[in-house]
């Protein structure tokens, strides 16, 4: 089940998919920055001087930091839908969505401290609230419900 929701991921382009996405969201990123630093650079200066002044420099450095979360919270919502096609898609090439369910009900019986200390950062958690905005795979308990559902 597990490889073939890997599979599925391949299958999908999911990887070409996500690299585009981060991509765009980044193009709008520094392109927004520039114009939000152009505008305040404008305000503030007194003269027609030809070059950013400091508060082109600080809005542009300021607008990247907080255009740049909101950007990952729409790519981390792209990779949550991915995640649930790869289910999907398993659950489709197995025939049956059970083997899927049964290996993420299994998953989500394991805990971070059984994984090996070489490999516990590339655990999935959850620590819900605000901070599940960025992540990048939804709840075990929800990937179930879709696949029971769906």
């Amino acid at each position: 089940a597990v490889l073939g929701h890997e599979v599925a991921h391949i299958a999908n382009g999911d990887m070409v998919t996500m690299t585009l996405i981060q991509g765009v969201v980044n193009t709008f990123v520094v392109f927004f920055s520039r114009v939000v630093g152009f505008v305040v650079d404008r305000a503030l200066s007194r003269n027609d001087q030809e070059s950013g002044g400091i508060g082109y420099t600080i809005t542009v450095i300021v607008c990247q930091i907080v255009f740049g979360l909101l950007a990952s919270m729409i790519v981390a919502w792209f990779s949550r839908q991915r995640e649930f096609r790869a289910d999907a898609g398993s659950a489709q090439l197995l025939g049956s969505r059970q083997p899927m369910i049964n290996a993420l009900a299994r998953l989500g019986k394991m805990h971070e401290a059984e994984l090996p200390q070489s490999v516990a950062a590339l655990g999935i958690s959850h620590s819900g609230g605000f901070f599940e905005l960025f992540s990048t795979h939804p709840p075990l308990e929800e990937r179930i419900a879709a696949l029971q559902h769906g």
